[in-house]
């Protein structure tokens, strides 16, 4: 009879300690979702898109048109750096996110419209190539930097009927001399190769020779042991 109690207690008190563990469980998300967890929280890398890039020709002026989409920053300018691969940058800092930039080495006559061009300079009325923004066509590399920053190449506005990215009856320069490196080679450089290709599949040779006459051995070996 008191072992029939004993049993019923410890019943009744394991059924307690089950409960309460699974009351224990079921609060634990709740709890732990309550728990700020800001320590842990990794915000998004910011984000940069070009969504407009164009070069366009407007009254004999060549232009970048562009707009800039950009997330997780709260900065609302760009910086757009034409950049030279031999000399200074032309960098023009605080612009809007969207807009129009002219190009380096173009000027804006009192008129409105085109007076000079990049690759191009005036010399006793005559219109002359070679200048200092030779760099800028027939393309360039471009930095836009909001943070984060991306780079993109452009190719030069050309010409249309309707619009000269050049001076009055010129065609466009040609593009600026660009120093080219002619590699040497060795005539006699592969004649190592060929001889080490060579010892080494006589060497793999010599050793699956080896290793055939070592099998055999033992396979002759094992037989006479079992006749024996």
């Amino acid at each position: 009879m008191s072992s029939s109690r004993g049993l019923r207690r410890a019943s009744r008190t394991l059924a307690v300690i089950t409960a309460v563990g699974i009351a224990g469980l079921l609060s634990a998300p709740a709890a732990q979702a309550a728990t700020p967890t800001d320590d842990s929280y990794v915000p998004p890398e910011p984000t940069i898109d070009l969504t407009v890039l164009a070069p366009v020709c407007d009254g004999d002026v060549p232009y970048l048109d562009y707009a800039v989409d950009v997330t997780g920053t709260e900065n609302d300018t760009v910086t757009i750096t034409w950049q030279n691969p031999s000399g200074d940058d032309v960098v023009e800092s605080g612009l809007p996110l969207s807009g129009r930039v002219i190009w380096p080495g173009a000027v804006v006559g009192p008129d409105g419209r085109g007076a000079d061009w990049p690759g191009w300079r005036l010399e006793d009325g005559e219109w002359v190539v070679g200048d200092e923004f030779d760099w800028v066509r027939p393309s360039v590399e471009v930095l836009f930097e909001v943070n984060p920053e991306t780079v993109v190449t452009v190719d030069y506005p050309p010409s249309s009927p309707n619009c000269a990215t050049n001076p009055p009856g010129e065609e466009d320069p040609p593009p600026p001399a660009q120093q080219v490196s002619n590699p040497v080679t060795s005539a006699s450089s592969d004649a190592p190769g060929l001889a080490d290709t060579g010892a080494t599949v006589g060497l793999y040779a010599a050793i699956a020779g080896g290793l055939a006459v070592v099998g055999a051995a033992i396979l002759l070996l094992t037989r006479r042991t079992r006749r024996s």
